[in-house]
C-alpha cells in the first residue's frame, strides 16, 4: 500500500513540474508568414505617424511602433475592409512575445495575476477573415494592460462602432494605443506600463480627400456617448509627443488636425 501511495505521489509530482514547465517556458511557433506566400492588408504609408523610438514592425496585416521603456506600442496601425467582417470562428491561440520586435516584446506572463485584461490595439475580432491573421494579432506587441470593464465596455463600444462605420463607407484605416508617459505604474517583472488614457484615430477615404475623428477615453468605464471624448489630432500629439500626419501635405494637416469635425460620420 506504502509503495502504490509513493509511485502516485510521483506521478502527482511530475505531473505538477510537467505543468509548471509547459505553463512558464513553452513557446508555440511564430504566427507570421515565413515565406511570403499568405496575403496582406497593407496600410497607406502617408497616413503612418511617427515613431519616437525608431522601432517600427511590420506585420501582414498590421503594423506598430514598439516603445521598449513601456514594453508596449505606442501605436498600432491597421486598416479594416469589408471584406474582413466575417464571423468565423477561431480558436484563440497563445499570447506570445512577438518574433519581429528587435527589442523582445513583454512576456505575457507580465499580465498573469496583475487584474488587467490583455488588451487588444487591432482587435481580434477584426481579423477573423484567415486563421494568420487572427493569430498575429496575439504578439505580445498588439496588447496594453487594460481594465476589464473598459476593455469590454466603452473601448468595445469604439470597435463595434468602427465595424459599422467600414459596413457604411469601406475601408478605414486605424491609429490606436494607450497614451505613454512618465511615471506610469507598472505590472509583471517588466514593469509593463498601464496607460491612464487610450486613444484611437479612425480615418475614411483617400489621401486629401480623407476625413479623420480622434478618440482620446481616459482608463476607465463609461456610458457617455462616444462623440465626448473627441479632440483635434493637435491635441492628441501634445498628449502623445507622436507626430501621426507627418507624410501628408501642410495645408491637409493645417485643415484637418486643427478641429473636429463630426460631418459626415454617422453615430
Amino acid at each position: 500500500m506504502s509503495k502504490n501511495r509513493i509511485i502516485y505521489t510521483t506521478l502527482l509530482l511530475l505531473c505538477v513540474i510537467g505543468f509548471w514547465l509547459f505553463e512558464n517556458f513553452y513557446t508555440p511557433a511564430s504566427y507570421s508568414d515565413t515565406d511570403g506566400s499568405l496575403p496582406t492588408t497593407t496600410f497607406t504609408a502617408s497616413f503612418l505617424p511617427s515613431s519616437t523610438r525608431n522601432a517600427i514592425t511590420e506585420h501582414q496585416h498590421f503594423i506598430l511602433s514598439y516603445n521598449e521603456p513601456y514594453e508596449q506600442a505606442e501605436w498600432v496601425a491597421y486598416v479594416l475592409k469589408k471584406e474582413h467582417l466575417t464571423y468565423d470562428d477561431r480558436k484563440r491561440p497563445y499570447f506570445i512575445e512577438d518574433p519581429k520586435v528587435r527589442t523582445k516584446s513583454a512576456d505575457w506572463r507580465n499580465y498573469k495575476g496583475s487584474g488587467y485584461d490583455r488588451g487588444h490595439l487591432c482587435p481580434a475580432g477584426d481579423r477573423r477573415f484567415s486563421n494568420q491573421a487572427y493569430n498575429e494579432t496575439f504578439y505580445t506587441s498588439n496588447i496594453s494592460p487594460q481594465k476589464n470593464d473598459f476593455n469590454s465596455g466603452i473601448w468595445n463600444r469604439l470597435e463595434m462602432q468602427v465595424r459599422q462605420w467600414c459596413k457604411k463607407y469601406g475601408d478605414i484605416h486605424v491609429i490606436t494605443g494607450g497614451v505613454l508617459e512618465k511615471g506610469l505604474p507598472g505590472i509583471g517583472d517588466e514593469d509593463v506600463a498601464v496607460p491612464k488614457a487610450f486613444y484611437k484615430i479612425i480615418i475614411k477615404g483617400k489621401g486629401t480627400d480623407s476625413r479623420l475623428l480622434a478618440f482620446l477615453f481616459p482608463h476607465q468605464e463609461s456610458n457617455r456617448p462616444l462623440q465626448d471624448f473627441l479632440l483635434p489630432i493637435d491635441a492628441l500629439e501634445q498628449k502623445t509627443g507622436i507626430d501621426f500626419f507627418h507624410k501628408m501635405p501642410k495645408g491637409w494637416q493645417q485643415r484637418m488636425e486643427s478641429k473636429v469635425v463630426k460631418t459626415g460620420w454617422a453615430f
